[in-house]
């Protein structure tokens, strides 16, 4: 025979809202003494009735168990501040690093001689020293690798 299911709301009832209360207690504190001896895990329940009659499980010792609870709720509330922080930081990182990047593409251009309209005859001077410096350490380059492959080729003949 199935059970009926049964509609969430108060228990209007006094003497079955008691019974109900008692019954569901008993069954979350078994519960809970489940959970912490099947998968070792440290368990704190803490009951209080309309009453205001405590009744409380800890697997372990329960002072123990709320100083740890309030050290970890304290560190979770902290740390909700700071992925804001965070993230806004990574933002402005973002945006700069997009910044420095087109601007870097921009230069690089200009470099291999593409956009350089709207140059000023100071900066084409300084763009036309800047790659004359960058022609000069190719070409020394390119001077000693050629001297050292003579050099090499001219040992192994000997």
């Amino acid at each position: 025979m199935a059970r009926t299911k049964i509609k969430i709301k108060r228990i209007d009832n006094i003497t079955a809202r008691q019974v109900t209360f008692s019954k569901r207690r008993r069954g979350l504190l078994k519960k809970a003494e489940e959970l912490a001896v099947l998968c070792d895990a440290d368990v704190a329940l803490i009951i209080f009735s309309a009453t205001g009659k405590l009744f409380e499980y800890a697997s372990s010792s329960m002072p123990e168990m709320l100083g740890r609870y309030k050290l970890q709720s304290d560190k979770s509330r902290d740390e909700v501040d700071k992925p804001a922080l965070n993230l806004q930081l990574v933002e402005n990182d973002d945006v700069r690093l997009s910044k420095e990047i087109n601007d870097k593409n921009h230069e690089l251009r200009q470099l291999s001689g593409q956009d350089l309209q709207g140059l000023t005859i100071d900066e084409l001077e300084k763009l036309e020293n800047l790659l004359q410096g960058g022609l000069d350490r190719v070409i020394k380059t390119k001077d000693e690798k050629i001297s050292n492959e003579i050099f090499n080729l001219q040992m192994k003949l000997l």
